[in-house]
């Protein structure tokens, strides 16, 4: 998706991006924009990363959550206020009503885990009441703006806002005041795209050469079919892996200042944005959750078009729950075509495993998984076997070896039903 507008008048101004960094000057941090030398080598270009996983509260969230409670009127704040979140905006909801001395009170989905209430508990103290309801942001979300209505409280929205959008361009305007050279590109995450409306609208006044490059997970794709259908779509169905940028409707605001300011949108696979959170943990020693990870994971996808450029990437968060680690790794096993699952129906009868192993197995294959009943009355008898390669290459030559001794095998990796429902 490719956006060449011929008039660019964004809604958010100059003027009042810079007004929302004032305010900010004593709340949120001046994160640090950092020339990165493996990836700039790696992709033959000048790559920045813009360290928004270093803010107070590990994520961007806080610059807009501020920005909007501090332009409140005093009755307003008085009543209180009232939010949804699965994660991050919830944190610097929570840190502003401290700063602020404002009542909160937090809806969350009640399957969100416990490390992330407890920052927001952390973050809030005794100024914010966190409910947990619903299995989902869209039920918690419902339960929010019931009470803001009921309550007369004000609803902080996490994107759909212009004192929002506001205070998360800011996160632009110190882009620009850092960086030395010309920015050719900037790569953006999107959920409900409030970030890349604040930094579009900054940049495309002060930088307008500089292409606005949006990034959403394949799974979630809301901004990317609705600049395609030319409305705000609302999707059926999303993947939440990457929850921090999965959102079912991008907002009504962000969309119209979204279509005069966003270049291309491209969508990142979830096994992709796994393999760019190990490879950051790994090489460059950065902790991001999957939605701070998108950016890098996009670099890829545009490396020919970035080589000998200066681009700049947001690392919108690092608020990732350990216990996620394993789910990561699979993932990105599965997407790098290293890891594969079959059934395979052995016979039943003794050294038919062992045939298996010495036949079929390659000299670098791993089994990771394997589950066997014995059925004595049955000639064959199924099994589940989780093999893990070298190289991808090896796939081939695995599957070669297979037919030419006649395994009775069916692979998993591409029945997406049966894959979730045995892995």
């Amino acid at each position: 998706m490719t956006s060449n507008p011929k008039t660019i008048t964004p809604v958010i101004s100059v003027e009042n991006i810079y007004k929302a960094k004032v305010r900010l000057k004593s709340v949120a941090e001046q994160t640090p924009l950092l020339f990165n030398p493996a990836f700039s080598e790696r992709f033959g270009a000048n790559i920045l990363f813009k360290r928004e996983d270093l803010q107070v509260v590990r994520s961007y969230k806080i610059r807009g959550a501020y920005n909007k409670m501090a332009t409140m009127d005093h009755d307003s704040l008085s009543r209180g206020i009232v939010c949804a979140s699965a994660g991050n905006h919830a944190q610097g909801v929570a840190f502003a009503c401290q700063k602020l001395n404002v009542n909160g009170k937090i809806y969350m989905p009640a399957v969100t885990p416990l490390q992330k209430v407890n920052k927001v508990k952390l973050f809030g103290k005794n100024w914010v009441e966190v409910i947990l309801i619903g299995d989902t942001f869209d039920d918690s979300y419902r339960e929010a703006l019931r009470d803001a209505e009921e309550s007369d409280k004000t609803f902080v929205h996490p994107f759909d806002d212009e004192r929002i959008i506001e205070g998360q361009g800011t996160v632009g305007l110190e882009i620009l005041e850092d960086c030395h050279n010309t920015i050719d590109y900037v790569f953006v995450p999107i959920g409900g795209g409030g970030l890349i409306s604040g930094l579009g609208s900054y940049f495309k006044q002060l930088s307008p050469k500089t292409k606005i490059i949006g990034v959403e997970p394949a799974g979630a794709p809301a901004m990317h079919d609705s600049l395609k259908a030319a409305q705000v779509l609302t999707l059926d169905k999303i993947d939440t892996f990457v929850d921090g940028a999965a959102v079912r409707r991008v907002g009504d605001t962000t969309f119209k200042i979204a279509q005069q300011v966003i270049d291309d949108v491209i969508l990142v696979p979830e096994g992709k944005v796994c393999t760019s959170i190990l490879q950051l943990y790994n090489e460059e020693g950065i902790v991001v959750e999957p939605a701070g990870a998108l950016t890098i994971a996009a670099l890829d996808f545009y490396k020919d078009q970035i080589k000998g450029k200066t681009v700049v990437c947001i690392i919108s968060g690092s608020n990732n729950d350990i216990l996620r680690t394993e789910e990561i790794r699979e993932r990105s096993l599965l997407y790098e075509g290293l890891k594969h699952y079959f059934i395979i129906k052995f016979p039943q009868r003794a050294g038919a495993l062992r045939e298996f192993l010495n036949n079929v197995l390659g000299p670098n294959d791993d089994i990771t998984h394997f589950e066997y009943t014995k059925k004595n009355n049955r000639e064959l008898g199924p099994a589940l076997i989780g093999i893990q390669l070298q190289q991808r290459e090896d796939y081939d030559a695995l599957i070669k070896r297979m037919e030419t001794y006649h395994i009775n095998y069916r692979t998993l990796n591409d029945s997406q039903t049966l894959f979730e429902l045995l892995i």
